[in-house]
C-alpha cells in the first residue's frame, strides 16, 4: 500500500444510488421513534432505514390503513 495517492487526475463518477431516495422532513411521535430505534438495535440496522424498509413493504404489498372514526 502506498503512503500517498494522487487523486488529481481522477474522474468524478456520479453516485448511482443518489437518486433512489429523497430526503424529507417528517414529524413522528416519540413513541414511534423509540419503537423503531429499539427494533433497529435488535436488527442491527439504522432506525431510519428500518422505517423506510417497513414503508416499502407497505408499498409493495399495497397495504392500506383501515380506520374507523367514532364521533364523540
Amino acid at each position: 500500500m502506498k503512503k500517498e495517492y494522487d487523486f488529481s487526475k481522477m474522474k468524478g463518477e456520479k453516485n448511482p444510488y443518489a437518486s433512489r431516495k429523497k430526503a424529507i422532513g417528517i414529524n413522528l411521535s416519540h413513541e414511534v421513534i423509540d419503537y423503531f430505534k429499539s427494533l433497529a438495535i435488535e436488527c442491527g440496522v439504522p432506525y431510519q432505514t428500518l422505517i423506510d424498509l417497513y414503508l416499502m413493504d407497505c408499498v409493495r404489498n399495497k397495504k392500506k390503513l383501515k380506520m374507523n372514526w367514532v364521533a364523540n
